[in-house]
Protein backbone atom coordinates (compact mmCIF):
# COMPACT_ATOMS: atom_id res chain seq x y z
CA UNK A 1 0.00 0.00 0.00
CA UNK A 2 1.26 3.22 -1.01
CA UNK A 3 1.59 6.85 1.42
CA UNK A 4 -1.07 8.40 -0.06
CA UNK A 5 -3.46 4.85 0.06
CA UNK A 6 -2.13 4.78 4.02
CA UNK A 7 -3.30 8.48 4.66
CA UNK A 8 -6.70 7.76 3.08
CA UNK A 9 -7.02 4.54 5.39
CA UNK A 10 -5.77 6.19 8.63
CA UNK A 11 -3.15 3.20 8.98
CA UNK A 12 -0.51 5.12 10.31
CA UNK A 13 2.01 6.94 7.88
CA UNK A 14 3.32 8.93 10.49
CA UNK A 15 6.54 6.77 11.16
CA UNK A 16 7.30 6.75 7.48
CA UNK A 17 7.09 10.80 7.48
CA UNK A 18 8.87 11.42 10.41
CA UNK A 19 11.74 9.16 8.55
CA UNK A 20 11.80 11.19 5.57
CA UNK A 21 11.88 14.25 7.82
CA UNK A 22 14.09 13.43 9.62
CA UNK A 23 16.34 11.34 6.76
CA UNK A 24 16.06 14.72 5.09
CA UNK A 25 17.79 16.81 7.74
CA UNK A 26 20.04 14.41 8.45
CA UNK A 27 21.17 14.40 5.40
CA UNK A 28 21.60 18.51 4.62
CA UNK A 29 23.53 18.44 7.55
CA UNK A 30 27.33 17.35 7.20
CA UNK A 31 27.11 20.63 4.42
CA UNK A 32 25.77 23.03 6.27
CA UNK A 33 27.51 25.29 9.22
CA UNK A 34 24.82 27.34 9.36
CA UNK A 35 24.31 28.19 13.32
CA UNK A 36 21.62 29.80 15.95
CA UNK A 37 23.62 31.68 18.83
CA UNK A 38 22.26 32.66 21.72
CA UNK A 39 21.80 36.15 22.52
CA UNK A 40 21.43 36.92 19.01
CA UNK A 41 17.50 37.68 18.96
CA UNK A 42 15.25 39.62 20.50
CA UNK A 43 11.93 38.38 22.35
CA UNK A 44 13.69 35.35 23.89
CA UNK A 45 11.46 34.89 26.84
CA UNK A 46 9.33 33.34 24.14
CA UNK A 47 11.44 30.20 24.24
CA UNK A 48 10.91 30.04 27.97
CA UNK A 49 9.20 26.78 29.21
CA UNK A 50 6.15 27.48 31.23
CA UNK A 51 4.94 23.96 31.41
CA UNK A 52 5.70 22.00 34.66
CA UNK A 53 4.77 18.97 32.31
CA UNK A 54 7.13 20.09 29.64
CA UNK A 55 9.67 21.31 31.73
CA UNK A 56 10.29 17.48 33.49
CA UNK A 57 10.15 16.22 29.71
CA UNK A 58 12.59 18.08 28.88
CA UNK A 59 10.99 21.48 28.17
CA UNK A 60 9.60 21.19 25.00
CA UNK A 61 6.80 18.50 24.75
CA UNK A 62 4.62 19.12 21.16
CA UNK A 63 3.56 15.31 20.83
CA UNK A 64 1.75 14.80 23.40
CA UNK A 65 -2.73 14.82 21.87
CA UNK A 66 -4.30 14.62 25.11
CA UNK A 67 -6.46 17.26 27.15
CA UNK A 68 -3.87 19.46 28.80
CA UNK A 69 -4.38 22.83 27.87
CA UNK A 70 -0.48 24.30 28.31
CA UNK A 71 1.05 21.70 25.94
CA UNK A 72 -0.90 24.34 23.38
CA UNK A 73 1.63 27.12 23.70
CA UNK A 74 4.48 24.62 22.29
CA UNK A 75 1.83 22.95 19.08
CA UNK A 76 -1.21 24.60 18.54
CA UNK A 77 -2.41 21.80 16.72
CA UNK A 78 -2.65 19.96 20.19
CA UNK A 79 -5.97 22.36 20.59
CA UNK A 80 -8.76 19.87 20.54
CA UNK A 81 -12.46 19.19 21.33
CA UNK A 82 -11.05 17.77 24.84
CA UNK A 83 -9.71 21.32 25.96
CA UNK A 84 -12.99 22.82 25.68
CA UNK A 85 -13.51 25.19 28.50
CA UNK A 86 -10.51 24.39 30.22
CA UNK A 87 -8.28 26.38 32.22
CA UNK A 88 -4.42 26.69 32.69
CA UNK A 89 -2.73 28.55 35.12
CA UNK A 90 1.26 27.94 34.60
CA UNK A 91 3.85 30.29 37.22
CA UNK A 92 7.74 29.92 36.94
CA UNK A 93 9.95 30.95 39.45
CA UNK A 94 13.47 31.51 37.66
CA UNK A 95 16.92 32.53 38.48
CA UNK A 96 17.60 36.15 39.80
CA UNK A 97 14.44 36.89 41.04
CA UNK A 98 12.83 37.04 37.88
CA UNK A 99 9.23 35.43 37.33
CA UNK A 100 7.42 34.38 34.92
CA UNK A 101 4.10 32.42 33.35
CA UNK A 102 1.62 31.81 31.25
CA UNK A 103 -2.55 31.62 31.33
CA UNK A 104 -4.47 30.06 28.91
CA UNK A 105 -8.42 29.58 28.37
CA UNK A 106 -10.17 27.84 25.62
CA UNK A 107 -14.12 28.61 25.07
CA UNK A 108 -16.44 25.82 23.90
CA UNK A 109 -17.28 25.93 19.67
CA UNK A 110 -19.83 24.42 18.34
CA UNK A 111 -17.81 24.63 14.56
CA UNK A 112 -14.91 22.62 13.37
CA UNK A 113 -12.33 25.02 14.33
CA UNK A 114 -11.25 25.30 18.12
CA UNK A 115 -10.04 28.58 20.12
CA UNK A 116 -8.11 29.53 22.95
CA UNK A 117 -6.41 32.88 24.26
CA UNK A 118 -3.76 33.12 26.53
CA UNK A 119 -1.23 35.51 28.30
CA UNK A 120 2.27 34.66 28.24
CA UNK A 121 4.56 37.50 30.57
CA UNK A 122 8.04 37.62 32.08
CA UNK A 123 8.87 40.12 35.51
CA UNK A 124 12.10 41.30 35.51
CA UNK A 125 11.81 42.36 38.95
CA UNK A 126 12.53 45.87 40.16
CA UNK A 127 16.54 47.33 39.46
CA UNK A 128 17.86 50.33 40.93
CA UNK A 129 18.78 53.12 38.86
CA UNK A 130 21.86 55.30 39.05
CA UNK A 131 24.00 57.75 37.35
CA UNK A 132 27.57 57.22 35.59
CA UNK A 133 28.66 58.18 39.18
CA UNK A 134 26.97 55.41 40.70
CA UNK A 135 24.20 57.58 42.96
CA UNK A 136 21.17 55.95 42.84
CA UNK A 137 18.16 58.23 41.79
CA UNK A 138 15.22 55.75 41.56
CA UNK A 139 14.34 52.44 40.88
CA UNK A 140 12.58 50.81 37.49
CA UNK A 141 11.21 47.58 36.16
CA UNK A 142 10.94 45.54 33.31
CA UNK A 143 9.12 43.20 31.57
CA UNK A 144 7.72 41.71 28.83
CA UNK A 145 4.46 40.31 27.43
CA UNK A 146 2.91 38.24 24.64
CA UNK A 147 -1.06 37.64 23.65
CA UNK A 148 -1.29 34.11 22.46
CA UNK A 149 -4.44 33.88 19.79
CA UNK A 150 -4.66 29.95 19.09
CA UNK A 151 -6.99 28.07 16.54
CA UNK A 152 -6.76 24.81 15.44
CA UNK A 153 -9.09 22.45 13.00
CA UNK A 154 -9.37 18.17 12.77
CA UNK A 155 -8.80 17.46 8.59
CA UNK A 156 -9.62 13.87 9.13
CA UNK A 157 -9.63 11.48 11.53
CA UNK A 158 -5.84 11.40 12.44
CA UNK A 159 -4.65 15.22 10.82
CA UNK A 160 -4.85 17.89 13.20
CA UNK A 161 -3.30 21.48 12.09
CA UNK A 162 -3.45 24.63 14.20
CA UNK A 163 -1.73 28.11 14.29
CA UNK A 164 -0.68 30.90 16.82
CA UNK A 165 -0.84 34.27 16.34
CA UNK A 166 1.10 36.43 19.09
CA UNK A 167 1.42 40.12 19.63
CA UNK A 168 4.06 40.98 21.55
CA UNK A 169 5.09 43.82 23.99
CA UNK A 170 8.35 44.30 25.59
CA UNK A 171 8.93 47.35 28.14
CA UNK A 172 13.14 47.53 29.38
CA UNK A 173 12.83 51.18 30.91
CA UNK A 174 13.33 53.94 28.46
CA UNK A 175 13.08 51.20 25.75
CA UNK A 176 10.36 49.89 24.14
CA UNK A 177 9.06 47.44 21.30
CA UNK A 178 6.14 45.67 19.57
CA UNK A 179 6.43 42.63 17.80
CA UNK A 180 3.87 40.09 16.09
CA UNK A 181 4.62 36.63 15.87
CA UNK A 182 2.98 33.10 14.30
CA UNK A 183 3.62 29.40 15.68
CA UNK A 184 2.49 26.79 12.95
CA UNK A 185 1.63 23.00 14.16
CA UNK A 186 0.70 20.25 12.80
CA UNK A 187 -0.08 16.47 14.12
CA UNK A 188 -0.68 13.20 13.61
CA UNK A 189 -2.58 10.88 15.98
CA UNK A 190 -3.06 7.26 15.13
CA UNK A 191 -6.54 5.66 15.30
CA UNK A 192 -5.34 3.76 18.68
CA UNK A 193 -4.60 7.08 19.96
CA UNK A 194 -1.29 5.60 21.38
CA UNK A 195 0.94 7.39 18.83
CA UNK A 196 1.40 11.05 18.22
CA UNK A 197 3.72 12.99 15.82
CA UNK A 198 4.28 16.83 15.25
CA UNK A 199 5.65 19.33 13.46
CA UNK A 200 6.07 22.82 14.67
CA UNK A 201 7.31 26.09 12.96
CA UNK A 202 7.40 28.45 16.08
CA UNK A 203 8.11 32.65 16.25
CA UNK A 204 7.83 33.20 12.62
CA UNK A 205 7.58 36.49 12.87
CA UNK A 206 9.09 40.37 12.94
CA UNK A 207 9.36 43.52 15.32
CA UNK A 208 6.99 46.14 14.49
CA UNK A 209 9.02 48.99 16.37
CA UNK A 210 12.50 48.40 17.32
CA UNK A 211 13.53 48.86 21.06
CA UNK A 212 16.06 51.95 18.84
CA UNK A 213 14.91 53.25 15.45
CA UNK A 214 15.71 51.54 12.99
CA UNK A 215 18.07 48.84 14.50
CA UNK A 216 14.83 45.75 13.65
CA UNK A 217 16.40 42.08 15.17
CA UNK A 218 15.18 39.00 14.68
CA UNK A 219 13.12 36.84 15.92
CA UNK A 220 13.94 32.79 17.98
CA UNK A 221 12.48 31.03 14.92
CA UNK A 222 12.73 27.25 15.31
CA UNK A 223 11.57 24.29 13.62
CA UNK A 224 10.94 21.02 15.51
CA UNK A 225 9.76 17.62 15.25
CA UNK A 226 8.21 15.09 17.96
CA UNK A 227 6.99 11.93 18.63
CA UNK A 228 5.10 10.06 21.59
CA UNK A 229 4.18 6.74 22.02
CA UNK A 230 2.56 5.21 24.99
CA UNK A 231 2.76 1.73 25.41
CA UNK A 232 -0.48 -0.11 25.50
CA UNK A 233 0.53 -2.56 28.05
CA UNK A 234 2.93 -0.99 30.11
CA UNK A 235 1.75 2.44 31.93
CA UNK A 236 4.60 4.50 29.99
CA UNK A 237 4.88 7.51 27.58
CA UNK A 238 8.18 8.31 25.53
CA UNK A 239 8.89 10.97 24.09
CA UNK A 240 11.64 12.91 21.49
CA UNK A 241 11.76 15.61 20.35
CA UNK A 242 14.27 17.01 17.50
CA UNK A 243 14.83 20.70 18.00
CA UNK A 244 16.24 23.96 16.12
CA UNK A 245 16.14 21.86 12.45
CA UNK A 246 16.70 25.26 10.68
CA UNK A 247 20.55 25.12 12.44
CA UNK A 248 21.86 21.70 11.56
CA UNK A 249 25.22 22.64 13.81
CA UNK A 250 24.28 24.34 17.25
CA UNK A 251 26.97 25.73 18.42
CA UNK A 252 28.48 29.25 20.42
CA UNK A 253 31.39 31.66 19.68
CA UNK A 254 34.33 31.19 22.13
CA UNK A 255 34.31 35.14 23.12
CA UNK A 256 38.51 34.61 23.13
CA UNK A 257 38.95 33.86 19.30
CA UNK A 258 35.52 34.12 18.23
CA UNK A 259 35.83 30.64 16.92
CA UNK A 260 32.49 28.53 16.01
CA UNK A 261 32.26 25.47 18.26
CA UNK A 262 29.55 22.59 18.84
CA UNK A 263 30.44 21.06 21.98
CA UNK A 264 31.76 21.86 25.71
CA UNK A 265 35.26 22.61 25.70
CA UNK A 266 37.57 22.75 28.26
CA UNK A 267 40.75 24.92 26.81
CA UNK A 268 41.27 24.69 22.87
CA UNK A 269 39.90 21.03 22.80
CA UNK A 270 36.49 20.72 20.90
CA UNK A 271 34.45 18.01 19.58
CA UNK A 272 32.60 18.30 16.76
CA UNK A 273 31.76 15.02 15.23
CA UNK A 274 28.24 14.22 13.74
CA UNK A 275 26.61 12.28 16.49
CA UNK A 276 27.86 15.18 18.84
CA UNK A 277 26.08 17.38 15.95
CA UNK A 278 22.83 14.99 16.22
CA UNK A 279 22.52 14.85 19.83
CA UNK A 280 22.48 18.43 20.59
CA UNK A 281 19.01 18.61 18.14
CA UNK A 282 17.58 16.17 20.82
CA UNK A 283 15.54 16.25 23.45
CA UNK A 284 14.09 12.72 25.32
CA UNK A 285 11.07 12.25 27.88
CA UNK A 286 9.21 9.39 30.06
CA UNK A 287 6.43 9.52 31.65
CA UNK A 288 5.45 6.76 34.21
CA UNK A 289 1.66 6.61 34.85
CA UNK A 290 1.75 3.65 37.97
CA UNK A 291 -1.93 5.23 39.30
CA UNK A 292 -4.84 6.80 37.69
CA UNK A 293 -4.24 10.46 37.51
CA UNK A 294 -0.75 10.36 38.88
CA UNK A 295 2.28 11.01 36.61
CA UNK A 296 5.76 10.91 37.53
CA UNK A 297 8.47 12.29 34.82
CA UNK A 298 12.03 12.56 33.50
CA UNK A 299 13.62 14.39 30.68
CA UNK A 300 17.23 14.69 29.28
CA UNK A 301 18.40 17.63 27.05
CA UNK A 302 21.60 16.34 25.91
CA UNK A 303 22.22 20.09 24.74
CA UNK A 304 21.98 22.13 27.69
CA UNK A 305 23.93 19.83 29.30
CA UNK A 306 27.15 19.99 26.87
CA UNK A 307 26.64 23.96 27.06
CA UNK A 308 26.24 24.65 30.44
CA UNK A 309 27.91 21.93 32.83
CA UNK A 310 30.69 22.54 34.47
CA UNK A 311 33.76 19.90 33.68
CA UNK A 312 35.17 19.47 37.41
CA UNK A 313 31.42 18.84 38.47
CA UNK A 314 29.15 17.77 36.03
CA UNK A 315 26.14 16.97 38.40
CA UNK A 316 22.93 16.53 36.92
CA UNK A 317 22.65 19.39 34.33
CA UNK A 318 20.70 18.85 31.73
CA UNK A 319 17.99 16.30 33.34
CA UNK A 320 14.80 17.38 34.47
CA UNK A 321 11.87 15.94 36.46
CA UNK A 322 8.66 16.56 38.20
CA UNK A 323 5.15 14.91 38.86
CA UNK A 324 1.52 15.36 38.25
CA UNK A 325 -1.64 14.65 40.50
CA UNK A 326 -5.03 15.24 40.18
CA UNK A 327 -7.22 16.49 43.65
CA UNK A 328 -10.72 16.93 43.57
CA UNK A 329 -11.56 18.53 40.18
CA UNK A 330 -7.88 20.24 39.43
CA UNK A 331 -4.78 18.83 37.59
CA UNK A 332 -1.63 19.82 39.86
CA UNK A 333 1.95 19.71 38.05
CA UNK A 334 5.24 20.38 39.38
CA UNK A 335 8.38 20.48 37.55
CA UNK A 336 12.25 20.86 38.31
CA UNK A 337 14.56 21.74 35.30
CA UNK A 338 18.46 21.29 36.44
CA UNK A 339 20.17 24.37 34.14
CA UNK A 340 23.76 24.36 35.92
CA UNK A 341 25.28 24.23 39.21
CA UNK A 342 24.32 27.22 40.30
CA UNK A 343 20.49 25.97 40.86
CA UNK A 344 17.58 25.03 38.90
CA UNK A 345 14.06 26.37 38.08
CA UNK A 346 10.61 25.38 39.79
CA UNK A 347 7.40 25.52 37.31
CA UNK A 348 3.81 25.15 38.80
CA UNK A 349 1.13 24.38 37.11
CA UNK A 350 -2.68 23.96 37.53
CA UNK A 351 -5.30 23.23 34.94
CA UNK A 352 -9.11 22.63 35.11
CA UNK A 353 -11.56 21.44 33.27
CA UNK A 354 -14.66 23.53 34.08
CA UNK A 355 -17.48 21.75 32.30
CA UNK A 356 -17.45 19.50 35.68
CA UNK A 357 -17.65 22.26 38.33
Amino acid sequence: MDISAKLRNGVGPAPVWCMVLLGAWMAVMPFSSMAQVGGEHTYGFLDLTTSARAISLGSKTIAINDDDLSLTYYNPALLNERTQHHLALNYVSYFAGIQYGYAAYAPRSEGPLQYSAGLHYLNYGTFQRADEKGIRNGEFRAAEYALNLTASMQLDTNWRVGVNLKPIYSDLYQYQSLGIATDWGVTYTDSSRLFTAALVVRNLGTQIMAYRSGHYESLPFEIQLGASLKLRHAPFRLLAVAQHLETPKLGYRRPDNNDLIYTYYQGDAADTGFLDQVMRHMIFGIEFIPLEHFYIRGGYNYRRRQELKVGSKVSTVGFSWGFGIRIFKLYLNYGRGSYHLAGGTHHFSIRANLNEF
